[in-house]
């Protein structure tokens, strides 16, 4: 895997220039208007053999492990924070994308490839299976922080966070179809099925015993549940992997259902996510770009071939797959155009482009070139004018007010006390309101509010105002109450 001169200290020297370049290309990536995620790539080419010969990666069942593991991470992070009351607006539709549309999208691409490639169907096809899914951390990073309609962002997010079976049957039916003489087409079929209803079901029981597990147990450090949490998202992917149904949607489904339940120490365990989500895909997508050749990639037939590869995904496949799959959902032609555009393609489709290398595909090679060839395009491309995109199309959505994250946000169990961050949405009940003349629960108190990223400390005469951050403190018994009263359920005069 590395150079014969490696030792230990030398890899730890990389590792901690991989981390901070990672989190500085993160910085800086936005005023480039480059995606993070492109130059994680690029950095991770240029450390690889091709180019400085600093590490060497050729071994794709590691790419596999470490391209799972982070998605994993990834994609619990993102349904963490995902609301269940989008996610039930725009589930159909999603799921009609992520089942139709990939299998649209696939043809579509396999069709091109047999033209421009020269290849036979099934070959034609396995390409396209591979780069047919939209891709989840490619999609959770660039959307995160831009202002798009969350209808839209909520669509493609779900999208790409329950796309994975459909790709993963597709890829496995054709490398099973070009590896064995006789295949059962039914048993397929059925094992797709399998996959999704299993792996629902799985992600749905174990996001409930997960909460109550997390809720109930009483551990000595706060810093321990985020640790708790992502042992049980592997453990989630593993045990509904090793009965061959769909982990990652298992994973996904059961961080929806964990991420709006009432939890305990959820900051704590939200912000431990995010900062281990980001460090993953900086790993990921470094060894992803390991995985490849420069000099391979430098061969100009590979490159028409990738890029007109690329142009049928992005303008013709994706397009035409969205409009067919949606024609009955309520959406605009605008906003279908917008999807079309937001479907990123990343580590996923790297990961599987590894699977024909492993069984010994003929053209294997090949077909990982152009499918990273084809990823590459699409984050640079897509990626980079998302914005732009949405706000030429007039689907923008209204600035949301963010927590600066100045705050340390902890549950103090053995004090049997919890703080509770609370963002003020337009037209709450309570703004305008001194704090004292607000009748809260027994034993609760706001500590801080932070108002236009400056903290303003809380007096009786403080009146709240829309976007302040509140930062509550309560007791275990209050918590209930009080987020029934911040919900709007207690009415106006029994706050007075």
């Amino acid at each position: 895997m590395f150079t014969q001169d490696f030792n230990t200290d030398y890899f730890i020297l990389i590792i901690a220039i991989l981390l901070l370049l990672g989190v500085i290309t993160t910085k800086f990536s936005s005023r480039l208007g480059v995606p993070a995620l492109v130059l994680f790539i690029v950095l991770g080419m240029v450390l690889g053999s091709d180019v400085s010969g600093w590490i060497y990666l050729d071994n794709p069942k590691i790419a596999q492990l470490i391209g799972v593991l982070a998605l994993i991470i990834i994609l619990f992070e993102g349904g963490l924070n995902t609301k269940w009351t989008t996610v039930k607006k725009v589930a159909y539709p999603s799921i009609v994308l992520a089942t139709l549309g990939v299998a649209l999208t696939t043809t579509i691409v396999a069709l091109g490839a047999k033209i421009i490639l020269g290849v036979g169907w099934l070959e034609s096809f396995l390409l396209g299976s591979i780069v047919g899914s939209t891709d989840a951390a490619a999609v959770f990073a660039v959307m995160a922080g831009q202002n798009i309609k969350e209808k839209l962002s909520a669509t493609v997010e779900v999208e790409s966070g329950s796309n994975d079976p459909m790709a993963v049957f597709l890829t496995l039916s054709f490398i099973q179809f070009l590896t064995t003489d006789h295949s059962n087409v039914w048993m397929l079929i059925g094992n797709f099925f399998w996959q999704m209803s299993i792996g629902l079901l799985i992600g749905y029981i174990a996001g409930k015993l997960v909460t109550k597990s997390i809720n109930n147990i009483s551990l000595d450090s706060s810093g321990l549940y985020p640790v708790f949490a992502v042992g049980f998202a592997v453990l989630i992917y593993s045990l509904t992997a090793l009965i061959h149904a769909s982990g990652l949607l298992a994973v996904y489904v059961a961080a929806i259902i964990i991420g709006n339940s009432d939890l305990t120490y959820r900051q704590s365990i939200l912000r431990f996510n995010e900062g281990f989500a980001s460090m993953m895909q900086i790993l990921m997508f470094v060894i992803l770009g390991l995985l490849v050749f420069p000099s391979q990639l430098m061969d100009w037939d590979l490159i028409w071939k990738g890029l007109l590869l690329s142009i049928i995904l992005l303008v013709v496949a994706r397009p035409v797959a969205v409009f067919l799959s949606m024609p009955f959902f309520k959406y605009t032609f605008k906003e279908k155009l917008f999807i079309s555009w937001a479907g990123l393609r990343g580590s996923v489709p790297i990961v599987l482009a590894t699977f024909p290398i492993v069984a010994g595909i003929e053209n294997s090679q090949l077909i990982f070139n152009l499918v990273f060839f084809v990823v590459l395009t699409s984050c640079l491309v897509q990626g980079s004018t998302i914005s732009y995109f949405a706000a030429k199309l007039g689907l923008e959505g209204i600035p949301k007010p963010t927590s600066p994250h100045t705050l340390e946000i902890v549950s103090m169990g053995k004090a049997n006390a919890e703080m509770i961050e609370f963002i003020v949405s337009p037209n709450h009940f309570l703004i305008g309101k001194p704090l004292k003349n607000i009748r809260f629960p027994n034993n609760v108190l706001i500590n801080a509010i932070i108002r236009e990223n400056r903290m303003v400390t809380p007096k009786g005469s403080t009146e709240i105002k829309e976007g302040d951050i509140l930062y509550i403190l309560t007791d275990k018994k209050s918590k209930n109450e009080l987020r029934e009263m911040l919900k709007g359920r207690i009415t106006k005069e029994e706050l007075a």
